[in-house]
């Protein structure tokens, strides 16, 4: 809301003028005719506006004779152009005072055509009217603009955008309308900014009407922004987005466009309702994707620019408006790639093959390792499955290990490869990472690209031959306790070769924790119950091992006794025949 005590000296412009000019004018207000006295009858009473003509020049002053010998003196200040004003020109001046008998009165013409073009704003203007002006000062919240009387325009009126330094529109002419006319103050306020919205009402409504979706139109760049500009198209704008720019790859609008740029743009969709206008700028040519097929067909070579590196793959331009992706498995056939800077870079020159091409998406999907021999075809030849390589450990995981057996070529050594006998959870347990080993290439698969790799497979299975001949059902052996699980135990009986103490073989007792009867590290006589060499398991009992040795215990036992009734026995028949050849003797 305008606030009008800002203004309130406009209402004391005339406050100089005699209080019979005031009231002249207010009487006056609505007839023009009667400010301006007769050509027969001067009225010469102060507040009077006479007529006079230029009769002479003073100086610097102008010399006014207005009748009945009457002159008046007017300073060059008076004319807005005093440089045009020549000796018989016609004045209209206000009458401020007589000075005695001289003859020579006070008059002021600036008062005058204040006075008069005020009564003629009220005759002829009101509230909404349009108007023209000149810029004069600036003042606190705003302008002055002379437009016969002088008005306020305030900053905020000036323009639809917020203004610059709003001192720079002095000395413009101006073209308006009335905001408000507060009569008794003979104060008036004016917009710029509303002439400016209802002459673009009037275009928008024009323009909508006549706009058809695929003509071109002219219009004028009024504002960019990051994802795209606006284009006034006469009172209405329309959106140019970015990606309707070009057919080619472009960081931001500023690129192309400029602030007021005249462009011509082709009109994509109109909605009259929300009025909403997409506009396009490559449109305009016709898509490089139209017989991308033809001219890229898939398994063809090319050269391409690399315009833009993510971390999934790399793009790059074919030509202008048409860009492929390399993605990052498709740059090598045997490198690791981290991320694509580690091939390329920005701007460099690339052999791609096009792979494939989705024309309804403008997506192609290019290859750069495709344009080189694949080393995995020449694997099957150079590593037959059986012959021993030998390796660098890469990595190791849970399931097993990978071996470098070249640049790029790895195998996999699974966790159940590792060892015949020995029951491994990890690979760390066998393995070490950078640690040089031999192993037996097992098959490999160059569609999926793998090698399989055995470490075990560099000795003879023990258990085809060995373990069944070592160990057999009934024995029993010692072995100490490498592993303790919720349903049993797993006992070392030699280094690499483990069997399993199931819970229930630990005791007659119920055991419910193995924990609680055996420790890692304990030493156990332990039978063996099977041997299953294409299982590649051992079961043992402990408490069967404990049986046979109270049955061994018990039958040493019985032996011994047994022995020492033998014995006495022998003794006693001895002393009988010593007794009956004693007997002989003495006979």
């Amino acid at each position: 809301m305008v606030d009008y005590n800002l203004i309130n000296s406009l209402g004391n412009l005339d406050a100089d003028v005699d209080a019979a000019v005031t009231t002249a004018l207010g009487d006056a207000a609505n007839d023009l005719s009667k400010l301006v006295a007769s050509d027969e009858v001067q009225d010469f009473t102060p507040g009077a506006i006479l007529k006079g003509k230029i009769s002479s020049v003073a100086g610097d002053d102008f010399v006014v004779e207005m009748g009945l010998k009457s002159e008046g003196i007017l300073e060059r200040s008076e004319f807005d152009e005093p440089e045009k004003v020549q000796v018989g020109d016609e004045v209209r001046v206000l009458l401020e005072d007589v000075e005695g008998d001289t003859g020579l009165v006070k008059i002021s013409k600036r008062k005058a055509d204040r006075i008069i073009n005020w009564a003629a704003i009220m005759q002829s203007k009101k509230e909404g009217n349009p108007v023209t002006g000149k810029v004069t000062k600036k003042i606190k919240g705003g302008l002055l603009v002379d437009i016969g009387v002088p008005v306020f325009l305030p900053a905020s009126q000036v323009d639809i955008r917020r203004p610059g330094e709003i001192s720079d529109w002095i000395g413009r002419t101006i073209d308006a309308v009335i905001l408000k006319i507060d009569e008794e103050r003979r104060n008036i306020v004016i917009s710029r900014r509303k002439m400016i919205e209802q002459q673009r009402e009037e275009m928008k409504r024009k323009t909508l009407d006549g706009l058809q979706v695929g003509e071109i139109r002219k219009g004028t760049v009024k504002n960019i922004a990051d994802f795209g500009a606006f284009i006034d198209l006469g009172g209405i704008d329309g959106l140019l987005h970015i990606t309707d720019m070009s057919w080619g790859r472009i960081n931001h609008p500023s690129e192309l466009l400029k602030i007021d740029q005249e462009v011509e743009v082709k009109v994509l969709s109109i909605d009259k309702e929300k009025e909403k206008i997409a506009l396009g700028l490559k449109q305009r040519e016709a898509s490089p994707w139209e017989n991308i097929e033809q001219k890229y067909p898939v398994g063809s070579v090319h050269e391409a620019e690399v315009v833009n590196i993510m971390s999934y793959g790399a793009f790059c331009k074919l030509q202008e408006g048409v860009e492929g992706l390399v993605h990052i498995s498709e740059m090598s056939w045997t490198k690791r790639i981290n991320h694509p800077s580690e091939v390329v870079t920005q701007g460099q020159r690339v052999r791609v093959k096009v792979l494939e091409i989705n024309k309804d998406k403008q997506e192609i999907s290019l290859g750069m390792k495709q344009v080189e021999e694949n080393p995995w075809e020449r694997v099957a030849e150079k590593y037959p499955p059986g012959s021993v390589v030998e390796g660098k450990v890469r990595n190791i995981a849970n399931y097993g290990a990978f071996v470098e057996i070249e640049e790029g070529i790895d195998g996999l050594l699974h966790v159940s490869d590792l060892s015949w006998t020995k029951k491994i959870g990890h690979p760390s347990e066998v393995l070490k990472k950078g640690e040089t080993i031999k192993a037996v290439v097992l098959s490999v698969d160059q569609e999926k690209q793998r090698i399989a790799l055995g470490l075990k497979q560099m000795q003879e299975d023990p258990w085809t031959t060995v373990i069944p001949a070592n160990y057999r059902p009934g024995m029993v052996v010692k072995g100490h306790v490498t592993k303790i699980a919720n349903f049993g135990v797993f006992v070392e009986l030699e280094p690499g070769l483990e069997g399993l103490l199931h819970i229930s073989e630990i005791s007659d007792q119920k055991v419910d924790k193995p924990e609680d009867s055996l420790k890692v590290g304990q030493e156990l006589d332990v039978k063996i119950l099977r041997v299953d060499s294409e299982e590649r398991k051992i079961g043992l009992s402990l408490k069967r091992a404990q049986w046979a040795q109270e049955e061994e215990a018990r039958e040493t036992a019985r032996a011994e006794r047994a022995q020492k009734r033998g014995l006495r026995g022998g003794l006693e028949g001895g002393e009988q025949t010593r007794g009956l050849g004693d007997i002989n003797l003495e006979r």
